[in-house]
């Protein structure tokens, strides 16, 4: 596999991939269809593809200045600003956890107001290394349309920022499509993975390396280190992770500067904790954002694409009758997060 294709000059502009013949569904899957656009691009594609696209600003943070702010202050030339909170999610509740998917009308319609429409090629960003935006990116891409995240985030862009509240796009059409179930695990589906993975023969040969992931499905989380261990929980009422679970966490997948790691990197780390195939993988974090980043990693390193647990631990840890691993349970789970290179520890 040749790592970084799309970097620099190499890759057509959208215009050019629109009409082009897009790759089949991971075997196993019902088809969808792939976006023409990688997963990632660099900046110097941005820069010279700048009036070609949709750039879209998905800053966010649970504290601190918010998105809006931060956009005001400085944002990609021509950016439009999508609030994670609103235009990403819908209402939170406890058993949908904290950022339950939007309807597909209310997508479109987020969408269409914000000048995004069915032919719009977007690649979007956010100050932490895409983590955030990720959320845009995997939304678009999984009903088919062309999405992309700016690798390395707004720090990789290297060029001026324009101040102030931005030229809003004329509006566009929008068509709501369902979202598809290849692309989705509910809270049952996920029960039945982890009963599954969390059986002690399966534990210690996952353990040992010796099971085929292929085999049935893994299990990601996607959180830091101490959430996933339960040594932390700042925001969810119960601490640990879901059983049968391996971590791999989102911010391992970045260098220090926010930018991926290469492609054989990103491969080394889902094969230390099991993954060796997207395919019948589903990935969570606290609520169905960081997540969106793994499965994009992981399309980018050519694993496939598996599928997001929306309401994620948000939405797990709130139902009592959920069973939990913390630390007082011993498993194979907590070696495999052995592997800890964040940056920060972002919570959704």
């Amino acid at each position: 596999m040749r790592d970084h294709p799309w970097h620099g000059a190499t890759l057509s502009p959208p215009s050019a991939i629109n009409g082009s013949v897009t790759a089949p569904a991971p075997t196993g899957l019902p088809p969808r269809h792939s976006p023409a656009l990688p997963p990632f691009v660099d900046a110097a594609w941005l820069r010279a593809n700048l009036a070609d696209v949709v750039v879209a600003d998905v800053r966010w943070q649970l504290q601190g200045p918010s998105g809006r702010d931060a956009y005001e202050a400085g944002h990609i030339p021509g950016a439009v600003f999508v609030d994670l909170d609103v235009d990403l999610a819908d209402i939170t509740t406890p058993d949908r956890g904290r950022h339950p998917l939007p309807s597909p009308d209310a997508f479109a319609a987020a969408m269409g107001a914000l000048g995004i429409g069915d032919a719009a090629a977007v690649v979007a960003y956010d100050a932490a290394g895409g983590i955030f935006a990720a959320r845009l990116a995997w939304m678009l891409r999984a009903i088919g349309r062309d999405a992309a995240l700016l690798d390395g985030g707004l720090a990789a862009w290297g060029a001026p920022l324009q101040p102030g509240q931005g030229r809003a796009r004329p509006a566009a059409a929008f068509t709501p499509v369902p979202w598809p179930a290849a692309a989705l695990a509910s809270i049952d589906e996920v029960a039945s993975v982890s009963a599954a993975a969390s059986g002690a023969a399966v534990a210690a040969a996952v353990a040992s390396g010796a099971a085929d992931p292929a085999a049935g499905s893994v299990l990601i989380d996607a959180r830091a280190p101490e959430r996933y261990r339960g040594d932390a929980e700042p925001v969810d009422p119960r601490a640990g992770h879901i059983p049968g679970a391996v971590n791999a966490p989102c911010m391992a997948h970045l260098d220090p500067t926010g930018a991926l790691l290469p492609p054989d990197a990103l491969r080394d780390q889902f094969a230390v904790a099991g993954v060796s195939s997207a395919d019948g993988s589903i990935a969570y974090c606290g609520s169905g954002v960081n997540a969106c980043h793994a499965l994009l990693v992981m399309e980018h390193a050519g694993l496939g694409r598996g599928r997001l647990f929306p309401g994620s631990w948000s939405a797990w840890s709130n139902q009592p009758d959920r069973p939990v691993s913390s630390p007082n349970q011993t498993s194979h789970d907590t070696a495999l997060s052995s592997h800890d290179h964040t940056v920060t520890r972002p919570i959704t």
